[in-house]
């Protein structure tokens, strides 16, 4: 018999809670670890429809890399999103486990994934902690065969399926070694031009941000939802070769916010 907390568990070595930021909120947030797993639902967001899946397939755990509650909630009136989707959740004996910023700091987590979609060779941490070089922010690789900027950009909206791809000037030389952050990564921008990378993918850049490039590198901006959906497919296959005894399934609800035209 395979308990929520072992499955919680089995998360926690692979990205320890203590590897998340500061403002994070990773780890269970809804549920009873001594329950039974009947089935596990993996989503990059927990939503009212992620629940209503979840209770449709049987799974009575979902995971999610975005965590549904940030900070304290006051109230539980069902007055917004994340109170509707938290009072479904109990009624029906779901719990919901986050997955953030703690697997985005691993070696084997979701920028890996990232790289993976890029098949970037030669990979290290973008900005590794004083503690430990395989533990960190953003990750650079390179490209096995160098590339014209414009086919690279084609490539990452058809590897990552972007509505599309927000760039800066293209500095018109071939691109090989790439810098990557799954989710908001423009704090690492300084990390992508010291590092000589060529291209930095990630997402969430404003407006002013974009000018900090001054030509060094080409920002390439896919969208956060785009830039972490792998994350789906990361912890599955993490989870289906340490367990077998439950059912795990991806969410087909798209959490996206944002649509495009």
């Amino acid at each position: 018999m395979t308990l929520i907390k072992d499955i919680t568990d089995t998360m926690e070595q692979w990205a320890p809670l203590n590897y998340q930021e500061s403002y994070d909120n990773a780890g269970l947030i809804v549920g009873n670890p001594q329950l039974k797993v009947t089935g596990v639902l993996i989503t990059l967001d927990s939503t009212e429809d992620v629940v209503d899946e979840a209770i449709k397939k049987g799974a009575n755990l979902i995971i999610a890399h975005h965590p549904i509650v940030f900070s304290g909630l006051k109230r539980f009136n069902g007055s917004n999103y994340i109170e509707r989707t938290i009072i479904k959740a109990i009624k029906n004996d779901i719990a919901i486990y986050a997955c953030h910023t703690n697997l985005d700091a691993v070696m084997t987590g979701v920028n890996s994934k990232i790289c993976d979609l890029l098949d970037l060779e030669n990979r290290t941490i973008l900005n590794p902690r004083n503690f430990e070089d395989e533990v960190g922010s953003g990750m650079v690789g390179y490209l096995k065969t160098e590339m014209n900027e414009l086919d690279f950009l084609k490539l990452i909206k058809k590897q990552f399926k972007a509505g599309c791809v927000r760039y800066t000037k293209l500095l018109d030389k071939k691109v090989k070694k790439i810098a990557v952050c799954g989710g908001s990564g423009s704090f690492l921008l300084s990390n992508a031009i010291g590092a000589d990378a060529d291209v930095f993918l990630t997402s969430d850049f404003k407006y002013h941000q974009f000018f900090d490039a001054e030509e060094k590198l080409v920002i390439a901006d896919i969208g956060h939802f785009e830039a972490e959906i792998c994350t789906q497919q990361l912890i599955y296959d993490y989870l289906k070769n340490k367990f077998t005894t439950f059912a795990t399934h991806f969410s087909a609800v798209n959490t996206n916010p944002i649509n495009y035209l």
